[in-house]
């Protein structure tokens, strides 16, 4: 069992940047004018903080932080 579950999170930008990679590498199609990996990696780059803060949250409820 895991010790620290709420730690899975973090996973979840590690996926969207190196794990789903090689399935997204391509220009087209286009997302709001933005080749699909530039765009992959813009959203991405934008959930990563709601990643890294429901970790908090959750360390936060158990009294870990």
């Amino acid at each position: 069992m895991l010790k620290h579950p709420t730690l899975l999170w973090l996973l979840i930008p590690y996926a969207l940047f190196l794990g789903a990679l090689p399935l997204v590498d391509r220009v087209h199609p286009t997302i709001l004018g933005l080749p699909f990996l530039f765009a992959w990696l813009l959203l991405a780059t934008l959930l990563t903080p709601a990643a890294v803060y429901l970790a908090w949250r959750g360390d936060r409820k158990r009294g870990r932080v």
